[in-house]
């Protein structure tokens, strides 16, 4: 079910935030990956968005955000935005010869 909120907090450096709404008594965590934005996946304190929550315990909010997004109906997803390279990892292997 869609509802409406805004942004009570956003914590850019680690990429999550709360939304308030009279359907999330105590707010709702959100996650940068709920975002359905495009551009940098990044909210503002005041900022007016829309969302879907479930029930489920998340750092002390008993709702988190399933989709976030601003504007009119609900995006699909945002494809066409590679992942931030600030949330990104990798692992290279190697081998040493027996010998």
């Amino acid at each position: 079910m869609e509802h409406r909120g805004v942004v009570r907090e956003w914590h850019r450096d680690e990429g999550w935030g709360v939304v308030d709404s009279e359907a999330t008594p105590g707010g709702c965590w959100v996650h940068f990956s709920s975002l359905r934005v495009t551009g940098p996946r990044a909210l503002s304190a005041g900022q007016a968005v829309s969302f879907e929550a479930e029930r489920g315990w998340q750092d002390g909010y008993a709702f988190r955000a399933v989709a976030v997004w601003t504007g009119g109906d609900r995006p699909a997803a945002v494809a066409d935005e590679p992942p931030s390279a600030a949330y990104g990892s990798s692992l290279v292997l190697g081998f040493d010869p027996e010998g």
